[in-house]
């Protein structure tokens, strides 16, 4: 992955116009999309497979008339006065037929009206209509709302106070407020003393800002075709945002980092998209993973959440890896830090010696005690986790924001009928196998008015088919009290009894049962969830660090982090703690805000733990001390760990005070966990842990080194590719071989030495099978089992992949044995291999190929002695002798327009085959030649001594070319 980051980091610096340009298009064409196809973001919190959703969906199917989204209408008249008289009861008549005018109204149901229920409070203050649509809150468009609206200025004139409110009212703009932008300009702050450069500061800023545009264009696309709610773009700006400065910043941090220390330019910037890039591409993938986890839940709009932040996170990690070397490709040399700077000193600063920094100063601090401070982190945690004890869930209860008509709505009902008004249950009754509907109805009614908790009962209404019959049950307690939860744990355990003596199963339906259902759908999912993410983190982590202590203290502290910042959400929105600061109303928390603090958070820990703990492992691999390796990994990474935090911080915390209710709680949680996992977590329980492991901290089984992939996180792979890389280079050669070792790594055949000239020949002789494989090491089929090989300039095998893409191979035997004729075998590998945009057409290149075989052959002749029958595209293989077999062979390979060729004489191998293989063979293209160990190489030497020839035996040892 490292030499995959290098190379595109390269690409980008250099062409950076062009990757910018990219950038913009894209954007365009997803904002544009986006906006113009009107996408409507709207609230969906269906969830398939409860019992209030599959009551819900046979309402839709058997009483359509009470499935669809419903809305109330609610008037109170001034204090002293009822609604009994005459003019407000003209008033509320009046609005009533206005709302039955309603396009998409399917039902209104007036206080005074013959089967109204309990809709006149008791001090005859307050009455409410209610308003019933024939679709889904989907489907109720922006003008039936509207409509709803302006039929309160009936009851306003009429010197009432109207309010609206239901679930058709809930507030589904994304908008973002001057906090978000205060975020903004304290990560920017952060970035400008981080860097001490305005230029080095904007760059985070700048990626992270295109890459959220492009996230909510592509969320509006999706809107266009697909429910999504409002919390979803909102949750993926707000990470989106957070984790594309921080990316950047760290593959920039890099980059300044070795220009103060003389790297050229373009090789820091390559470098630094390949180390610090690849510790971004592995934490935005963890973040990615663990969003992505939210499918699993089994919930639509979670699931939305979810993929949408994934989303967001994906960008964020193409725009540090794209767009951000191409703005240092515009900005060169600019960046590096001025010498005598704070940047420079500290980007050359050394682990001794000179002033130390606060980072080096902190770790020698913790260090002298670091029992202390494990058990003084763990003590704080676990003590800011207790308040997740009493974790209450519960999705937003439909009172809707301050000062809002909805909200508004909720206080008069509240007010006048008690909290439970807003949020009523509908129990659906099966009266199919019932002879006395409306008495057992009354019965039934009667049974769940006995229930603790109920406040009123409606009457049974069947539907048309007099198939099911729906009963409203109003509780004491608003929708989101956890008596309410108890009222329809009671109601639902009634079932039994009531199928026993009346024969007819009930079900509870309706909003609130609906928020409860998910609300315990998710808190069964937590605890799965949780081990599921602790897993995945101890799997990555031992990928990456070869460590089995380092994943198992990365786990505990993120779960230390985690539940720490839950048991800090619910004591200030659940307990009220500082609400009025932070402009809380103290209830119950978000139902999906602890999974998605879990898989957001993990990611974010993982991000924090791969830049403190990579350092700390690239020198213990080289010292093999442990003390020394824990400080220089901190202090070199310190500062920018801490700068990432804090701007995580900010970043999040400012959706906090002006934030929409569901966003602010997860931002406040997010941003605490930021706070508690970087600080006292990585920063401070990290070190201090990893110094009582000692040596035990980089243990792993050897069982376990074998199987497990090598990532290379800290790019020494890559380190190694650059000097195999500079040490082809500096040699002007096609082939470079130095102790090579073929084969079996038991019993190798080496060591080899080869140095084949650019565009020259290279002659192997020897045993088929030693041949063969020497040959396909070459061209890069089979990896070298040791020493140091280059082809065509490309080391291996960390170049393998393109070695085998510019190296053909040419086999006269086993080339006749796939195809019929001359023809075939050619046009088979030029269809194999001719890139996509190349129109010209096979017959020609077929036949151009077999007329320069056709020179070649001419050239290896005799005239006196010998003529060679013409070969045609028809040709059968099987009728060539083996030379010309051979010569179609490597016409055929030549096709693929190689940098050099691979081909075996067995057979073929006299003066002739020497002298076509020289005319056939273009001027700049390798040629390897293998031959059996007694062929005679005059004639190899007399035909390709212009090129160049270089000769090796596969017999001698030491083995190295001649000339």
């Amino acid at each position: 992955m490292a030499l995959f980051l290098h190379r595109i980091g390269r690409v980008a610096f250099r062409r950076a116009w062009i990757v910018i340009i990219a950038w913009a298009v894209a954007l365009a064409a997803l904002l544009g999309l986006g906006i113009g196809l009107g996408g409507q973001l709207q609230e969906s919190y269906a969830i398939p497979g409860t019992e209030s959703q599959d009551a819900i969906d046979q309402l839709a199917a058997v009483f359509p008339q009470t499935a669809g989204a419903s809305a109330k209408a609610v008037v109170e008249v001034p204090d002293g006065e009822s609604v009994e008289d005459e003019e407000y009861r003209d008033a509320i008549d009046a609005m009533e037929s206005d709302l039955e005018d309603v396009e998409g109204v399917s039902n209104v149901l007036g206080p005074f009206d013959e089967y109204a229920g309990d809709q006149v409070s008791g001090d005859e203050r307050t009455a409410y209509i209610q308003v019933q649509f024939d679709g889904p809150t989907t489907d109720v468009t922006q003008d039936s709302i509207d409509a709803v609206l302006a039929t309160g200025e009936v009851g306003r004139d009429a010197g009432m106070t109207v309010a609206f409110g239901g679930e058709v009212f809930q507030d589904t703009t994304f908008g973002l407020t001057i906090t978000e932008a205060f975020g903004v300009l304290f990560a920017g702050v952060v970035l400008l003393i981080t860097f001490g450069s305005l230029l080095a500061a904007g760059m985070p800023l700048l990626t992270a800002l295109l890459g959220v545009a492009a996230t909510f264009g592509g969320i509006s696309l999706v809107a266009a075709f697909a429910p999504v709610s409002s919390t979803a773009p909102m949750l993926a700006v707000m990470i989106g945002l957070a984790v594309g400065i921080d990316y950047a910043l760290f593959i920039l941090s890099r980059h300044r980092t070795q220009l103060a220390r003389g790297m050229d330019p373009e090789e820091s910037a390559a470098e630094a998209v390949a180390t610090a890039g690849g510790a971004v591409v592995f934490a935005g993938l963890t973040v990615i993973i663990a969003l992505l986890g939210l499918l699993v839940v089994g919930i639509p709009f979670l699931s939305v959440m979810g993929v949408a932040a994934a989303f967001a996170v994906l960008i964020a990690v193409i725009g540090a890896t794209t767009l951000l070397p191409a703005l240092l490709g515009l900005a060169k040399g600019r960046l590096a830090p001025k010498p005598g700077s704070r940047a420079h000193r500290r980007g050359v600063a050394h682990d001794e010696g000179g002033r130390p920094t606060l980072g080096r100063r902190w770790v020698d601090t913790v260090l002298k005690a670091p029992v202390v401070f494990v058990l003084l982190v763990v003590g704080l945690l676990g003590t800011a986790a207790i308040p997740a004890a009493s974790l209450d869930l519960n999705l937003p209860g439909g009172q809707g924001e301050a000062g809002s008509s909805q909200r508004e709505a909720y206080d008069m009902i509240a007010a006048g009928f008690g909290e439970g008004y807003n949020g009523p249950l509908i129990v659906t009754v099966d009266i199919t196998q019932t002879t006395d509907i409306f008495e057992d109805l009354d019965a039934i009614g009667a049974r769940l008015a006995q229930v603790d908790g109920v406040a009123y009962v409606g009457d049974g209404l069947p539907n048309e088919t007099v198939d099911t019959a729906i009963i409203q049950v109003v509780p004491e307690s608003a929708p989101t009290d956890p008596e309410t939860k108890q009222v329809v744990q009671d109601i639902r355990a009634l079932e039994d009894d009531i199928v026993d003596e009346f024969g007819t199963p009930i079900a509870v339906t309706g909003y609130t049962a609906v928020s409860i259902d998910i609300s315990q759908r998710l808190t069964d999912a937590l605890i799965p969830f949780a081990l599921i993410v602790v897993g995945l983190s101890i799997i990555l982590l031992l990928i990456v660090f070869r460590s089995v202590f380092v994943p198992i203290k990365a786990a505990l502290g993120f779960l230390l982090s985690a539940f720490g910042a839950i048991g800090a959400t619910v004591a200030v929105f659940q307990w009220g703690w500082l609400a009025d600061l932070m402009h809380v109303e103290p209830g119950p928390i978000l139902s999906f805000l602890p999974i998605l603090l879990m898989a957001v958070l993990f990611g974010l820990a993982m991000d924090y733990e791969v830049f403190l703990v990579s350092g700390m492992r690239e020198e213990y691999v080289k010292t093999r001390e442990p003390r020394s390796s824990i400080v220089h990994g901190f202090q070199h990474a310190a500062r920018v760990v801490t700068a990432a935090a804090l701007i995580m911080f900010f970043v999040f915390f400012a959706f906090v005070p002006e934030g929409t209710g569901v966003i602010k709680g997860i931002a406040f949680a997010l941003a605490i966990g930021v706070a508690f996992d970087a600080f006292l977590v990585r920063m401070t329980l990290v070190p201090a842990a990893m110094a009582l492991a000692g040596r035990g901290a980089w243990w792993l089984p050897r069982w376990l080194a074998r199987i497990l992939p090598d990532v290379d996180i800290e790019g020494e792979g890559l380190r190694a590719h650059l000097a195999e890389s500079e040490w082809a280079a500096a040699r002007d050669a096609d082939v470079l071989a130095e102790d090579l070792l073929v084969g079996d790594p038991d019993e190798p055949i080496g060591p080899v030495s080869i140095e084949v000239p650019r565009g020259g020949a290279l002659v192997v002789r020897g045993r088929p099978a030693e041949r063969r494989l020497l040959a396909a090491t070459l061209a890069g089929r089979v990896l070298p089992a040791g020493g140091r090989l280059a082809v065509l300039g490309l080391p291996l095998p960390t170049d393998a992949g393109a070695v085998m893409q510019r190296v053909a191979i040419a086999d006269g035997a086993m080339d006749g044995a796939t195809a019929g004729t001359a023809g075939e075998l050619i046009a088979t590998r030029i269809d194999a291999t001719r890139a996509w945009y190349r129109l010209d057409p096979t017959r020609s290149a077929v036949d151009g190929a077999l007329r320069r075989v056709a020179e070649a052959r001419s050239a290896s002749a005799d005239p006196l002695a010998w003529r060679p029958r013409a070969i045609d595209p028809d040709t059968p293989l099987d009728e060539l002798d083996s030379l010309d077999r051979l010569l179609v062979a490597v016409a055929a390979a030549l096709a693929e327009r190689p940098g050099a060729i691979v081909v075996d004489l067995d057979g073929a191998g006299d003066g002739r085959a020497w002298t076509a293989l020289a005319r056939l063979v273009p001027a700049g293209v390798v040629l390897v030649a293998t031959a059996s160990a007694d062929a005679d190489l005059a004639p190899a030497r007399a035909a390709l001594d212009a090129r160049g020839i270089r000769s090796l035996d596969l017999v001698t040892r030491p083995l190295e070319a001649r000339r």
